[in-house]
């Protein structure tokens, strides 16, 4: 009898190691999956889960997020970012959709700008201007991923090389963005940047939210807070004129809760040359929380902090239904929206705003959280 009950233990642990060596899901909480391949190099999926069973997926492809699924206040879960069903439709849809943006994030005036003397001439890809890097930039490349071992929570560095004058851009910069899922329901992105020649950098993450669902209606009804005193004007192209305009007294006022369609079709300038928000705000840097998204249908509750100056408000202008989402959503007029943390547009050719130059031997770090909660 004593025979029979070790056979049968042994049993049962042969079993769960096996068990635990078929599995692709380690214990750091990271699954990963091949998605296709793009240029001749491999495409992952990282699914991360945390101890509350809500899921991240990150792809190699832009190093970008493509599922965020946080419950509502009544527990129900669904994904709040946009996304594609396919490879295909990732790989040939929206570019920035959830990607790292870079080398220059944002826009810079007549894809030109000049550096100790010298003037770099960029890729032209939103009318007169240079767009997020360029059509060649971070968000287009597949980069090399792995899960990050001995994590508290489950965690992924993404690497890239950017070769010099990629896009017109000096430098060979080395860039590290490493995504950890906590069990808050946050998304820190940790940025890391290294050049081997002085160049100019911006980085952020462009990731649409729709605290609804992706997909499911427009966010005009989502309450927004910025805590900004000041916006950066813009004239007809989005191009910074310079001014870091108060916001008081005007639609930009999101220093307590307003929704994003309370005041957007009000006949003021700068409304009406970004045809709605697609401004930069000059955080004021006094609290944790730099901005806060709330949807009071579902209750989902969404905070934003950075240690950057500026963050970019979009809510989705320029959606017009063309992109086809998860489940067949198309991703319409003003269905989502974007914080997008990091410097002003334009800065190498504004010396008056925050310095973007990174210089041979040192090194740009920046963290930026997204955490999710209900109320």
């Amino acid at each position: 009898m004593k025979k029979s009950v070790f056979s049968l233990t042994v049993l049962a642990i042969i079993l769960i190691i096996l068990n635990s060596c078929n599995s692709k899901k380690g214990s750091s909480g990271v699954q990963t999956e091949t998605q296709g391949t793009y240029k001749d190099k491999e495409v992952i999926l990282f699914t991360l889960t945390n101890n509350n069973g809500n899921v991240l997926k990150l792809s190699s492809f832009g190093a970008r997020i493509v599922w965020i699924e946080v419950p509502n206040r009544e527990g129900k879960k669904d994904n709040v970012t946009f996304g594609f069903d396919t490879f295909e439709g990732m790989i040939n849809g929206d570019p920035y959709f959830g990607a790292v943006v870079g080398r220059y994030a944002n826009r810079i005036a007549r894809g030109r700008f000049t550096l100790d003397s010298v003037e770099y001439i960029l890729t032209l890809n939103n009318g007169p201007n240079s767009l997020h890097g360029g059509p060649g930039g971070w968000h287009s490349v597949v980069w090399d991923g792995e899960v990050v071992k001995n994590s508290e929570y489950p965690s992924v560095k993404f690497t890239y090389h950017s070769p010099d004058m990629e896009e017109g851009y000096p430098g060979n910069m080395h860039v590290e963005t490493v995504y950890t899922w906590t069990d808050n329901n946050e998304i820190i992105i940790d940025y890391r940047c290294t050049t081997d020649k002085k160049s100019v950098l911006n980085i952020t993450n462009h990731a649409y939210f729709n605290l609804h669902g992706a997909g499911i209606g427009d966010i005009l009804d989502h309450e927004l807070v910025i805590k900004a005193s000041r916006f950066i004007a813009v004239d007809s192209t989005l191009i910074p004129t310079g001014e870091l305009r108060p916001v008081t007294g005007t639609p930009f006022d999101f220093t307590t809760p307003h929704t994003v369609g309370e005041r957007i079709n009000e006949p003021y300038d700068q409304l009406i040359l970004g045809k709605g928000y697609d401004h930069s705000f000059v955080l004021d840097n006094v609290d944790e929380v730099d901005a806060t998204v709330y949807d009071p249908v579902t209750g989902r509750f969404m905070e934003v902090i950075t240690d950057q100056p500026g963050v970019q408000f979009y809510c989705g202008n320029f959606l017009n239904g063309s992109r086809i989402g998860y489940g067949g959503r198309p991703y319409t007029y003003r269905s989502g929206l974007c914080l997008e943390t990091g410097h002003f547009p334009d800065s190498p050719n504004h010396p008056d705003f925050p310095s973007t130059v990174l210089n041979l031997g040192d090194t740009f770090t920046s963290r930026t959280i997204y955490r999710f909660s209900v109320k």
